[in-house]
């Protein structure tokens, strides 16, 4: 599964512990808890032309990131008690300092029993209930562009770049998004995985992300590769959505994180 998970008390099956998924992005946080639903809020200044807390998919201000998580679940007419199970996203190919930044916002909100990260394309080809099989799933974020092969919900190959829908306002076009979509494309199909590509590439593109609203990116996607580009239902929020039923999963049974 690509997980990192901090086991921190046992429930012997007694209870069941609170599900939490969150997707702390560039432009946009949510927070997803069971019995309590969803909230969301910008992550920072949603005026300035970097991401103030989060830049290129790094936590670049953890104060920051707590206060914002803090704002969003005092919004729960409910709290949400601590020594819950957490799955957050995180950006393909994050290592291991951006996620250790992640985990400590995360700890510091919500005193959490466990945490696991899973990559957002993987939790929204999950939110999609597009997991099986071969898949190729292509989320153009704020600050970052993402294509990765998924075979049975793993995933195997991915390529990402910092480009995104915030860097439309700086100069960038919808048909440089696209360029950026059609060139991890082309460098995933002649790599080793290249026969799980030619599947996936004949199933379509999963498209997910704010770019998937932008009009015109998806037709030039599908135009320069000559295959079916199909939209998330839900694209801005398939990954906290993927994340949540991840969430519920591991709070169900622990032992399989």
């Amino acid at each position: 599964m690509g997980v990192t998970s901090i086991p921190r008390a046992a429930s012997r099956g007694r209870t069941v512990a609170p599900a939490v998924a969150v997707d702390l992005g560039s432009r946009t946080a949510g927070v997803w808890a069971a019995h309590r639903g969803t909230v969301s809020g910008p992550c920072g200044d949603p005026t300035a032309p970097a991401g103030t807390l989060v830049r290129r998919g790094r936590v670049v201000d953890a104060d920051g990131c707590v206060d914002v998580l803090t704002q969003l679940v005092r919004r729960y007419p409910q709290p949400v008690p601590s020594g819950a199970v957490i799955v957050a996203c995180r950006p393909v190919l994050a290592s291991e300092a951006d996620q250790a930044a992640t985990r400590h916002v995360l700890d510091t909100v919500f005193a959490p029993a466990r945490i696991m990260f899973v990559d957002g394309v993987r939790a929204a080809a999950i939110g999609s209930g597009a997991a099986a099989g071969s898949l190729l799933v292509v989320d153009v974020g704020a600050e970052l562009t993402e294509v990765a092969l998924l075979s049975d919900g793993r995933v195997v190959a991915a390529r990402r770049s910092e480009i995104g829908t915030r860097d439309l306002s700086r100069g960038a076009t919808v048909e440089l998004l696209g360029d950026c979509v059609v060139g991890h494309v082309h460098d995933l199909r002649t790599g080793a995985d290249a026969s799980h590509v030619l599947t996936a590439v004949a199933r379509g593109l999963l498209l997910v992300g704010d770019g998937a609203l932008h009009p015109g990116l998806a037709s030039a996607v599908s135009g320069a590769l000559r295959v079916r580009v199909h939209r998330a239902a839900a694209p801005r929020t398939a990954a906290l959505n993927g994340a949540g039923l991840a969430a519920m999963s591991l709070a169900r049974h622990p032992a399989g994180g």
